[in-house]
């Protein structure tokens, strides 16, 4: 056998061709192939990058024999002394995730251990990992929800949407319905929700106060007999006495308070 292949059997009698390297007493697994020569060049790919520090995560050859995500990790491997299976590349104060060679999503090392345990995947535009056998948003990780647009609830401060770092990221609007305002020079929240057409709830003076209103109006157009499930915002930070007590005084418009369905 060449250098770094090893052989085994499928279940079916086929023979498979597993490619190895060891780099620090420790065994790196590179792939399996269907050729001994597929193997062998994936085994010496390996070897010319912990040599040669040219290779680099955005040179990477579509013919190349290693996986996108294994190059990325050998070259992490040889520059920083780490080992990942995911493709991290690590710098001083923060790191990337290269999803493909033209995908690189950039994170705070405080990020830096829960990426290296969840791989990202990635369908239309919408970047998850899978936990708990249930989806979870990259977005709603770093307190953007499924709800928000960018421009009007989010930015990314140097444009770049798939730069999570927390220096890059700007919520501006935490919660459903809810749009900070500027009035008589100070911050302010409006309150919307939508039934056939947007209805203004009220204008408040703190985000939560604005969603609680939001929560209290979709539960007055529920008990006025809209068939329509509402988003509700969950506030944290306060506890059921005190939601209870704002939901109790806030004040939503009287067009909502005696908006009814309409009659088939």
């Amino acid at each position: 056998m060449l250098p770094g292949v090893y052989i085994d059997k499928k279940k079916n009698g086929e023979l498979n061709y597993r490619a190895s390297i060891t780099i620090d007493k420790k065994h790196i697994s590179l792939g399996s192939y269907t050729s001994e020569i597929q193997a062998s060049a994936a085994y010496s790919l390996a070897k010319k990058i912990m040599e040669d520090t040219s290779y680099s995560c955005l040179n990477y050859q579509e013919s190349s024999p290693l996986k996108y995500d294994k190059y990325v990790s050998l070259i992490n491997l040889r520059d920083n002394h780490l080992y990942f299976s995911n493709p991290i590349y690590i710098r001083r104060r923060d790191f990337s995730y290269f999803y493909s060679p033209f995908e690189e999503l950039k994170f705070d090392m405080d990020d830096l251990f829960y990426f290296s345990q969840h791989k990202i995947m990635c369908r239309g535009n919408h970047y998850f990992v899978a936990e708990y056998g249930m989806q979870t948003s990259i977005k709603e990780r770093f307190g953007i929800r499924s709800f928000s647009v960018e421009g009007r609830d989010f930015v990314f401060v140097n444009s770049d949407s798939l730069d999570f770092r927390r220096e890059n990221l700007k919520i501006i609007n935490h919660f459903y319905g809810v749009t900070e305002i500027e009035k008589k020079l100070r911050k302010q929240y409006k309150a919307t929700i939508h039934v056939k057409s947007n209805y203004v709830i009220g204008v408040y003076q703190t985000e939560k106060e604005a969603a609680i209103a939001y929560n209290k109006a979709a539960d007055t157009l529920t008990k006025n007999g809209f068939d329509k499930e509402f988003f509700q915002n969950y506030v944290e930070d306060l506890s059921n006495k005190e939601y209870a007590e704002i939901y109790s005084r806030l004040k939503i418009s009287d067009r909502i308070i005696n908006l009814k369905p309409s009659l088939k």
